[in-house]
């Protein structure tokens, strides 16, 4: 089961997704954090995010290979929650990784997640709903961060948007085969 918890900064994407997997009855809790908290600032808003979790967590830090995280502790009666693959991209992106070496990366990581015996949550940024950069990098960026969104998307079974705080269900699969079956 892969669900993807996607909205703008600040939306509640990472709430949804952490009140989500807590609701899961798992035996382990794996949060896998892609930030690389550079100043006092984002060091702040890790401890915050820290805050949000209870003792049963176990926290990963791993701002590149999430692919490899995923398949080395993906198990059945483990949840894994990725946050976030925004933050990863840019980890790729400032780490002058080139387009190719990019794409091969979200292509391992959908393998990964097609593999994945457990429950996966990412969650990631929409970054699309604005205006249209005004400089090569960032234009870069937001159309890495659609292509993301898509791909991995396309391997979730569940879809999540989240807008003010409020999780709307945008893709499931169970709801659709249910209502298939009906």
């Amino acid at each position: 089961m892969i669900e993807l918890y996607i909205g703008g900064c600040r939306s509640g994407k990472s709430s949804a997704a952490l009140q989500r997997a807590n609701r899961m009855g798992v035996n382990r809790k794996l949060f896998l954090a892609t930030c690389q908290p550079h100043d006092a600032e984002m060091r702040a808003r890790v401890e915050r995010h820290q805050q949000e979790r209870d003792a049963g967590w176990e926290t990963v830090e791993e701002p590149l290979d999430i692919a490899g995280i995923i398949r080395q502790h993906s198990r059945p009666q483990t949840v894994i929650l990725v946050d976030c693959l925004t933050l990863w991209l840019t980890n790729l992106i400032v780490g002058e990784a080139d387009d190719m070496a990019i794409k091969q990366h979200i292509t391992l990581l959908q393998e990964a997640l097609s593999g994945a015996p457990g429950p996966v949550l990412l969650v990631a940024n929409e970054v699309g709903l604005g205006i249209v950069p005004d400089n090569a990098m960032s234009r870069r960026f937001r159309d890495w961060a659609g292509s993301l969104n898509q791909r991995i998307a396309r391997c979730a079974s569940e879809v999540i948007l989240t807008v003010a705080g409020i999780p709307i269900p945008i893709k499931s699969l169970t709801r659709a085969n249910l209502q298939e079956d009906e």
